[in-house]
């Protein structure tokens, strides 16, 4: 098997044993393992297998009469609150079967319970499986706990997320400030790029070490050696630990396959995730359309259409949303993919001519047009279908994908997206002729503004913290300044913080965004003095994202000013490290850190201090993996495709985050 198959294999395969072991069982799976499930199949994977129900996870839950097993399946350590939730479900339950699946290796369960030596054998969970036993009420009854990487969402076959670390973000300043805390002054970190594993809170080692434990399992299965290559402080810690995850030195002498795999962190180019520079459908589907619930990556897709009932408030809720993760159809998947990579018009394009075709194939009466594509045609051609339950069935993939652009195209807030990209286009200009001060002045006047941002024509408030993450991502090389100007910009963000406090406490609602950036759930619960707090530490973490590349040589600017004859531009730091992997001279670069995995490794790089030793290249193999630590969007991913083939690499990319 190639390595590109395995790879496409491997997230269906880590599924396998979750499935042997779900016959007649009731199964209890928490929100990151089903958005996992959710792009490997679904629900139906389960059923198929034999399951008999599947329920969330949650104290709240509990099996039947007659439902004498149990699966449950987890993202987390087996201790703690997961432990309590477990106990709560089969307290309230009848089972004499559990089996418990979680994505955390023993290795870690050991870490985690403070025991730093290698013990045989698995006791952390055989010790859980006793406590399984306790809370059933009888020891002989059969428990079973195990270890499986359910972790990997595949969106397309080269392109995966791992739903199970969306929390891993990179480090900013503020971070660095909170371990420095926490140690003696002499010992204190100097930058992010000095901190190391042992200092971080021992959650996010968790996490940090079960992911490289799940990537390491991925190059395992496909049988491949990888060089782990980094590019930030928390990208260095992720390969550091690959590097030298014990599992992965017998697998290093022994693999067939080679690989690179590349760490960048998210927080060295905010610019490129914040931006509404994107000509992408998708993009626009996830701002605009609603979260599906417990998910990150995926989002509710009114099936209202495919039927005759009438939007009314009666009416609301009581269909299931249809979502854009397609697996069962081979067209819808395609469909899919094509609207991931291409720009928008190519997409709704495509989106048409399928819903056409598939309307062509059930002899539905279609009136064709063509022209601009527009949200009331797709509309039109998916509501044909809807008198014709065996056409919607075959065609439900399409007909859900058909919806989710409709609904995107003609959604209230998407006019708002035009508007932001004005003002980025501006404020782009401006950081060129102006200091920050200035540039953070011109926003003063739109959060002034008394409207709650519900007009097409104004920002709301989200829109305008996201203006301020992009504005911070460029600023440090657009306008760099010394102390006078850094009294100024703190002036005026004691200014922005006044405003924002107002305008927040005046929202009559809000959204989710505000809600997790608050930490309150209503207008109700906000206070002056909450708000200006809050305000306060994001413009903190703010100004940690314009020092973010302050550690890179090559890579230290997202900013190309006007030269006169052309505007001022943002460089994305994507494009910058791609090409730079991909250049024919292969030029060492000092911010692409390769990540020693053992003895040789080191002697090979200390060596190379005294006499000419090749050091190990991102360029080097047949297979690149590239990895975005805090997430990638759908323009950026189309950025990678055309970067790799204007190089005409022969390396495959895969690309995951």
């Amino acid at each position: 098997m190639l390595p590109t198959d395995g790879v496409m294999s491997f997230p269906g395969q880590t599924w396998e044993k979750v499935l042997s072991k779900v016959k007649k069982a009731v199964v209890f799976m928490d929100d990151r393992c089903s958005e996992s499930l959710h792009w490997n199949g679904g629900a139906a994977l389960l059923f198929e297998a034999g399951a008999r129900n599947i329920k969330q996870f949650s104290s709240f839950e509990a099996g039947g009469q007659n439902e004498p097993k149990a699966v449950f399946v987890v993202s987390t350590v087996l201790k703690g609150k997961t432990a309590d939730i477990i106990k709560d479900i089969i307290s309230f339950s009848h089972f004499q079967y559990c089996v418990v699946f979680t994505t955390v290796p023993h290795s870690i369960h050991l870490l985690a319970n403070n025991v730093t030596t290698d013990l045989e054998g698995n006791p952390v969970f055989d010790q859980f499986e006793e406590k399984l036993c306790e809370w059933m009420g009888d020891m002989n009854y059969t428990a079973e706990v195990m270890h499986a990487p359910v972790v990997f969402a595949p969106l397309t076959q080269q392109f995966h997320l791992l739903p199970a670390f969306s929390e891993i973000f990179p480090l900013l300043e503020v971070d660095l400030e909170a371990i420095n805390e926490k140690r003696p002054e002499k010992k204190r970190f100097g930058s992010l790029m000095d901190v190391d594993m042992h200092s971080l809170p021992p959650e996010l080692q968790i996490q940090i070490k079960s992911l490289a434990s799940a990537l390491s399992a991925l190059f395992e299965f496909i049988g491949t050696r990888e060089e782990s290559f980094s590019v930030g402080p928390m990208s260095r810690l992720i390969a550091g630990e690959l590097a030298s995850h014990p599992q992965a030195k017998n697998r290093r002498k022994s693999a067939p396959n080679k690989a690179s795999i590349v760490f960048i962190d998210r927080t060295l180019d905010l610019t490129g995730a914040v931006g509404h520079h994107g000509d992408n459908l998708v993009e626009k589907i996830l701002s605009v359309l609603p979260q599906l619930p417990g998910h990150v990556t995926d989002i509710q897709v009114d099936m209202l259409e495919l039927t005759h009932l009438k939007k009314t408030a009666d009416t609301k809720g009581i269909l299931a949303p249809g979502c854009l993760a397609q697996n069962q159809s081979a067209t819808a998947r395609l469909l899919w993919e094509t609207m991931l990579v291409a720009k928008q018009k190519e997409a709704v394009m495509e989106v048409r001519r399928q819903l056409v075709e598939a309307a062509s194939k059930e002899n539905l009466p279609i009136k064709m047009s063509l022209g601009r594509v527009t949200a009331e045609q797709l509309c039109s051609y998916v509501q044909l279908f809807r008198d014709s339950w065996g056409a919607l069935e075959s065609h439900s993939g399409v007909l859900q994908l058909g919806l989710a652009a409709a609904q995107a195209l003609r959604h209230p807030a998407l006019p708002r997206w035009d508007a932001c990209l004005a003002f980025e286009r501006l404020l782009l200009q401006a950081l060129g002729d102006s200091d920050l001060a200035e540039v953070l002045k011109q926003l003063l006047p739109i959060i002034k503004s008394s409207e709650s941002g519900t007009d097409s024509s104004e920002l709301s408030v989200d829109d305008l913290l996201v203006l301020l993450v992009y504005v911070y991502s460029v600023a440090k090389e657009a306008c760099p300044g010394g102390a006078d100007k850094e009294k100024h910009v703190e002036k005026v963000e004691n200014e922005l913080i006044g405003a924002l406090t107002l305008r927040l406490t005046r929202q009559t609602s809000l959204s989710p965004l505000l809600q997790e950036i608050t930490g309150v759930s209503g207008p109700e619960e906000l206070t002056v003095e909450h708000t200006h707090s809050v305000l306060e530490n994001m413009f903190e973490t703010l100004r940690g994202v314009s020092h973010a590349r302050d550690h890179l040589k090559n890579f230290s600017s997202v900013y190309t000013p006007s030269d006169g004859a052309h505007q001022a531009t943002y460089r994305p730091l994507l494009k910058q490290v791609l090409e730079e992997i991909f250049h024919p001279d292969r030029r060492e670069c000092p911010d692409v850190e390769h990540m020693s995995g053992g003895l040789t490794d080191l002697l090979k790089t200390g060596f190379s201090m005294f006499m000419k030793v090749t050091r190990p290249h991102p360029s080097d193999h047949p297979l690149l993996f590239l990895f975005l630590v805090g997430g990638v969007t759908p323009s950026e991913l189309r950025l990678i495709r055309e970067v790799v083939s204007t190089h005409k690499s022969g390396t495959q990319l895969l690309q995951g985050c």
